[in-house]
């Protein structure tokens, strides 16, 4: 059966809508702490300035959706959607190693310079991530929708809070549940939320333990789930057995900087770039849901809407649980 929150997402019915989004709310409780239009009255263009930004910057750098939809991950998995991932110092998540790859800063931070001229001390940084990844998702060719707002920007940003609350690549499919559980998130968002990395880029070492080449060349599969040709491009595009750090290649093969459902795709013929991709083809609880997405990308993104909508509602701090940083970069 479609959820509610689906059938929101795709309505256009404006006395449907007023009465769905009852049922959001409903659904997903912590939206209740958040509200649509929340911005209409103290800056009604804010979403227009964030979308505006996140464009000019795309349209110069194709890798910028992916990079924004991955400092949202980064950011709400940690303390919960609240900026803290921006603020710089010592001992900060974002000095965390973990980290040290992530980009896109410098777009919202550019959002922030002109919602502070227009509207000062209205706009939280923590909106400005969440709106600036829907609208790179958009870009990208995705669905495009509306998010709640009214989140505050934490003030609390620990390095030793980041490596336990991110999947890393070579995670189990128990390790994402639970991780995801723990985040109020299910295995349908799981399958759903990994779609993102239709788009974005990876650093060699994010993978190359998935195959190993001997001293004449010769490439021998450790994870045998990955396939063998699909290994061989990645080996000539990762030297010396892929470690370097600065080397990066694309989520998808295919449509690199399109966001669509060719990822799933891309699972199906054994090509998910990390193994943490992988184990949703191999692992019988997340195959279907796989291969639904991968013949359905109109299912996909309305599945993506759902999660989406979960994902960046995470542990969300409003009224005096946080506050309007004047910079991203540092509290106030």
């Amino acid at each position: 059966m479609e959820s509610k929150i689906s059938i929101f997402l795709r309505t256009s019915n404006l006395c449907n809508l007023l009465v769905l989004v009852f049922f959001c709310f409903a659904a997903c409780p912590s939206l209740g702490r958040l509200s649509f239009n929340f911005y209409a009255t103290s800056c009604p263009a804010a979403e227009l300035m964030v979308s505006n930004t996140v464009r000019a910057a795309s349209s110069n750098d194709p890798t910028i959706p992916g990079k924004l939809l991955r400092l949202l991950f980064h950011d709400c998995f940690v303390e919960g959607c609240d900026a803290s991932v921006l603020l710089q110092g010592n001992g900060t998540e974002r000095s965390d190693p973990a980290n040290t790859s992530l980009g896109g800063f410098s777009v919202i931070d550019s959002a922030k310079r002109v919602l502070e001229i227009f509207c000062p001390g209205t706009v939280s940084c923590a909106d400005i991530i969440a709106l600036a990844a829907r609208d790179a998702v958009a870009i990208a060719g995705g669905p495009s929708f509306q998010i709640p707002t009214g989140r505050k920007d934490g003030r609390i940003s620990n390095s030793a809070n980041v490596r336990p609350n991110i999947v890393d690549t070579s995670f189990t499919m128990d390790e994402m549940i639970q991780l995801f559980n723990s985040k109020g998130l299910s295995l349908d968002d799981l399958v759903t939320l990994s779609g993102a990395h239709t788009i974005g880029l990876a650093h060699c070492s994010a993978f190359s333990d998935r195959f190993q080449q001997d001293s004449k060349g010769k490439l021998r599969l450790v994870d045998t789930s990955l396939d063998i040709t699909y290994a061989k491009e990645l080996s000539k595009k990762c030297p010396a057995g892929g470690s370097s750090t600065s080397n990066t290649v694309s989520n998808d093969p295919e449509t690199s900087f399109a966001f669509d459902n060719q990822y799933y795709g891309n699972l199906l013929a054994h090509k998910g770039l990390f193994q943490s991709d992988s184990v949703l083809l191999e692992d019988g609880r997340t195959r279907k849901q796989v291969e639904e997405f991968a013949n359905n990308e109109e299912r996909f993104f309305r599945s993506w809407g759902e999660s989406f909508l979960k994902l960046t509602t995470i542990e969300v701090k409003t009224d005096n649980e946080g506050e309007i940083r004047q910079s991203c970069s540092f509290t106030n």
